[in-house]
């Protein structure tokens, strides 16, 4: 039996004017803006800590969140409640770990600050599903670009899935080039105390690994298809020319199943090109969810609470096992030479720290190596080349496997 979808659409934006032949720079400033409540909610079979994202919608102009802070949070489950506390503004965490049970009934109350209070309907795991498999091949895309597509395999023998969302974190290793164990620091920075040290470095700077969370919405369906399996489904593509690549790539993919109502909430939600993170942007419109005021009807409230069965895979690989006997991408950052001054002195011989010192207080050089000259006695490089920490951190990623 198909469900029945009622979409209704409330425009918050700004008016926007075309004029033929001309151009005009105006200010965009929202009109009859209408503050609603925005839900990011999703509770899993996994045993954790759930977590939970409340904000309002902001105007076109402003370009920060505005997060919903000291609500009460609760998910129910029959006789027991899962209290949430507020971990930072806008963001609610159970304060016990808990996960999702099959067949049972999950309702999400909110309480804000003002008093009002919203609920879900009722909500139930959906089907238990694995991912079945993650590989990567190298090809090239329909762009004619040649990369690394990541593809994912499922299957639901019962065929009671058919809706699925992915989401995934990419992790890449990243290698210093011109590193050297000393670090310069500014010992005077005041004429004519210009000085420089070198000092051995107290932190790892050259191996570092960055981090990528996808913010995209990525779903898809297997409903009308003869069997409930996904086959090559693409989840990401790596270009062969990014660094990314270059030393150790890795990804780590969950896979949501979705209820029909979630997969089509958010198939319109992608519509307007808006990201997944409900929490982190505007809002240009509203279509009604599963949560509603429970004292206002008629009230808006963007979002939607999820009951999802999840199951993730990570994979990772080497430049060499596709790429043998290539040359790797190039490192980002160019690795100028400097030879910045330590101090300068005017014909008058009025004097100021040089740009050597400048740099090294504003991050944005490392030492490398000696030069013979005392205006100029270092050769320096941009930041990036002697400290990783420039591109990522380093703290070795949770999921990382050497």
């Amino acid at each position: 039996m198909g469900i029945r979808k009622t979409y209704s659409l409330l425009i918050l934006g700004s008016s926007l004017v075309l004029i033929n032949g001309c151009v005009k720079e105006i200010d965009l400033n929202t009109e009859n803006f209408e503050s609603a409540l925005v839900i990011d909610a999703v509770i899993t079979n996994e045993l954790k800590t759930q977590e939970i994202a409340l904000s309002r919608t902001y105007k076109f102009e402003e370009s920060e969140p505005n997060p919903e802070i000291d609500a009460k949070v609760e998910v129910i489950e029959g006789n027991t409640a899962y209290q949430f506390e507020e971990l930072e503004p806008g963001k609610y965490v159970s304060v016990i770990e808990f996960s999702a049970i099959s067949n049972k009934e999950y309702t999400l109350h909110i309480t804000t600050s003002n008093g009002r209070s919203y609920i879900s309907t009722p909500t139930f795991l959906t089907q238990e599903t694995e991912m079945d498999n993650l590989y990567a091949i190298r090809e090239t895309n329909d762009d004619g670009i040649n990369g690394m597509s990541m593809y994912v395999d499922t299957f639901d023998p019962t065929g009671s899935s058919k809706f699925y969302r992915f989401e995934y974190t990419e992790m890449y290793k990243i290698v210093a080039p011109r590193w050297v164990p000393l670090d310069a620091v500014v010992t005077g920075d005041l004429f004519p105390d210009c000085n420089v040290e070198l000092v051995p470095k107290t932190e790892e700077k050259r191996v570092c690994y960055g981090l990528v969370e996808s913010n995209k919405i990525i779903q898809t369906s297997t409903d009308g298809l003869q069997e409930d399996r996904l086959s090559r489904f693409l989840i990401r593509f790596v270009d062969s020319e990014s660094y990314w690549s270059t030393y150790r790539y890795g990804i780590v993919v969950k896979q949501f199943v979705r209820s029909n109502e979630a997969y089509n909430y958010f198939e319109i939600l992608n519509s307007f090109n808006v990201s997944q993170s409900l929490f982190s942007q505007s809002q240009a419109g509203f279509f009604k969810g599963n949560m509603v005021s429970e004292v206002n009807p008629e009230e808006k409230v963007i979002g939607f609470f999820e009951v999802s069965f999840v199951s993730s895979k990570r994979l990772f690989f080497d430049y060499e096992d596709f790429y043998p006997n290539e040359t790797p991408p190039l490192f980002p950052s160019g690795c100028i030479e400097l030879f910045p001054a330590l101090l300068i002195v005017s014909p008058d011989h009025v004097g100021r720290c040089g740009s050597l010192i400048t740099g090294i207080k504003l991050n944005s050089i490392v030492f490398y190596d000696h030069n013979n000259s005392y205006m100029r006695p270092y050769l320096m490089l941009p930041r990036a080349c002697g400290d990783c920490t420039a591109l990522g951190s380093n703290v070795v990623p949770e999921f990382w496997i050497d």
